[in-house]
């Protein structure tokens, strides 16, 4: 298992070029807000994201995966990067649904 510190790191480097930072809540579950460094908007703000099931690179991946999915549907619904609404912030609650390949 992946201590907290390197689980953080991983998701932080899987969303470049964007600027993330991941901590970790009370309850030991992960906030990840990702955003333009140069703006400051946020284009993604994850605030309950439990660490018991990301155990493994294809947890974390299909993690990160699945939330470069839900920026992009976001950007495309006019909610991120698009310039008009910088400082919008969209939360979301997310359950991860881990693969069993």
């Amino acid at each position: 298992m992946l201590s907290t510190l390197e689980l953080r790191h991983i998701i932080e480097c899987g969303f470049q070029p964007f600027a993330c930072t991941c901590s970790v809540n009370p309850d030991g579950s992960l906030m990840i807000k990702v955003f333009d460094s140069a703006s400051g908007r946020v284009d993604l703000l994850v605030t309950a994201v439990t660490t018991s099931e990301l155990t493994s690179s294809r947890a974390i991946a299909n993690l990160i995966g699945e939330l470069r999915s839900e920026m992009a549907a976001n950007q495309a619904r006019g909610l991120g990067s698009n310039g008009t609404e910088n400082q919008r912030k969209h939360e979301l609650e997310f359950a991860l649904l881990v693969c069993d390949c």
